[in-house]
């Protein structure tokens, strides 16, 4: 199976994760896709498959080389994003493109066009896997899926490969910051990993956000309008008020880089009670904290210009930056440096503007960075995935794994 055959199939498998849900995975959907790629993993040959029933799924294909001992592992999620629909995903591939504009949708009038993503100049002359313009492509992350699979794949195909152990490792849930809550790194059994989670080919991820979320609820009191003067307490108005107190140059739309952000995702609610859900980001951990600061200090600014206090604010942790922790161990990145000389490709360090499984893995004891694979415009209709990037990651790995 070609690595093209390989994530056409997983992409037109529905498996976005659920935020709203509590249970494990979020989504059973997700299964599909686990229960495909342990039956892959088997029919391959890997001799140890273990799917420990929360998701996740741990396999090892034992070294051939006994100068090569170090453990290392590979990871990729399942899961899609949630910011648009990844049902009835109708990829459409574009070989030899021409650089120009690809029309997505004739009917919805969704096209790629590269004076609005530039990156696509890049890519002249290969092939392309779009969306059909009303759904996400799911290339975050099953073009990772596929690119650790069609290394698997070449591994236990090709005797004369010389590797030291390798894990491999599938997780759900990770879009919603879940991935690795449940995932037992002693099942693993990976000394330190890489995440298959990237974008652009020459773009590693060694720095991501230390990451907070933020609920802050309103209570009211309704009284029919008729009657409400002096009397009502708009929840909604009281949750505008709030939201328009914070500074609207620490917002996604205004940031890049290393600026961090207060984003709000979602707002629910009625006269008598609103809730307004957020997300703080921030690399450096201080700043992050004075993000945090920041909003409840506008809560307790804001019931105090009440009648009584109406505004509660709950903030819960939910990553951090894994960078401190990969920088002592600089084989990792050797690895993965040696490997571009050795290909010829240029490589640059990039922060991530989010973050990764491997940021969670980091701090339960696995150092584990974040490649690339090839795909762009993650979590909308824009979305697409280039495979001669993809097949040049399997190209990566096989000089990582052989180092």
């Amino acid at each position: 199976m070609t690595l093209l055959e390989r994530f056409l199939d997983y992409v037109k498998i529905d498996s976005q994760s659920d935020p709203d849900s509590s249970t494990v995975p979020s989504t059973a959907k997700q299964l599909d896709v686990i229960a495909l790629l342990v039956r892959q993993l088997k029919e391959l040959g890997v001799p140890r498959v273990v799917e420990d029933g929360k998701g996740n799924v741990y396999a090892t294909i034992p070294g051939n080389d006994p100068k090569k001992t170090t453990s290392i592992g590979l990871m990729a999620h399942v899961d899609t994003a949630t910011e648009m629909s990844g049902k009835n995903v109708r990829p459409q591939v574009i070989t030899n493109y021409d650089g120009g504009v690809i029309t997505l949708s004739h009917e919805l009038g969704v096209v790629l066009d590269p004076t609005v993503f530039p990156s696509l100049t890049f890519h002249r002359g290969k092939t392309l896997v779009t969306t059909s313009g009303d759904t996400l492509l799911g290339a975050d992350d099953k073009a990772g899926v596929a690119i650790l699979m069609d290394f698997v794949q070449f591994v236990m195909q090709t005797p004369s490969y010389r590797h030291g152990p390798i894990q491999i490792g599938f997780t759900c849930d990770e879009e919603i910051g879940r991935g690795v809550t449940h995932f037992d790194p002693a099942l693993f059994q990976a000394t330190f990993a890489y995440t298959l989670d990237g974008g652009d080919l020459h773009r590693i991820n060694v720095e991501n956000f230390n990451a907070s979320s933020a609920v802050v609820r309103f209570q009211g009191k309704a009284i029919h309008p008729g009657s409400a003067k002096n009397q009502m307490v708009n929840a909604q108005t009281l949750a505008a008020r709030y939201h328009l107190s914070l500074p609207t140059d620490q917002i996604p739309e205004t940031t890049e880089g290393y600026e961090g952000f207060i984003h709000l995702t979602q707002s629910t609610g009625g006269v008598e009670s609103a809730e307004l859900r957020y997300i703080l980001r921030n690399h450096d951990l201080k700043k992050l904290e004075a993000l945090e600061a920041l909003m409840q200090t506008k809560v307790d600014a804001l019931n105090s210009a009440l009648d009584t206090p109406r505004l509660t604010i709950t903030i819960q942790r939910s990553y951090y930056n894994m960078k401190s922790i990969i920088d002592q161990h600089p084989d990792i990145l050797k690895r993965v440096n040696d490997a571009y000389q050795a290909l010829n490709l240029p490589l640059y360090y990039e922060p991530i503007r989010g973050g990764t499984d491997g940021a969670m893995l980091t701090y339960k004891g696995v150092p584990t960075p974040n490649l690339a694979t090839g795909g762009y415009n993650f979590h909308g209709k824009y979305e697409y995935f280039v495979v001669e990037d993809g097949l040049m990651m399997v190209e990566v790995l096989k000089r990582i794994f052989a180092y």
